[in-house]
């Protein structure tokens, strides 16, 4: 089965976040550095929906996995 294409800021909109590229460069300023010792899902910053999502998508490689790995390494990067 072949997987969806989500563009990057698709992810934000899914996490319930603005997702226009002003509040995502926000968001990754506001969240960075996470600390490499710290998985994406458990930062403090996530609502208990989000980091069950964010959860999910990594434990079940699914169509947003790549769009959460950018993300992480976005937020581990910046």
């Amino acid at each position: 089965m072949e997987q969806a294409h989500h563009a990057f800021h698709d992810l934000f909109a899914q996490l319930g976040l603005p997702n226009d590229p002003a509040s995502i460069a926000q968001f990754l300023k506001d969240h960075s550095p996470l600390p490499g010792d710290v998985a994406l899902p458990d930062a403090s910053f996530w609502t208990p929906a989000q980091a069950a999502f964010l959860n999910e998508t990594l434990q079940q490689d699914n169509d947003w996995s790549q769009q959460v790995d950018q993300l992480s390494k976005a937020l581990r990067t910046s």
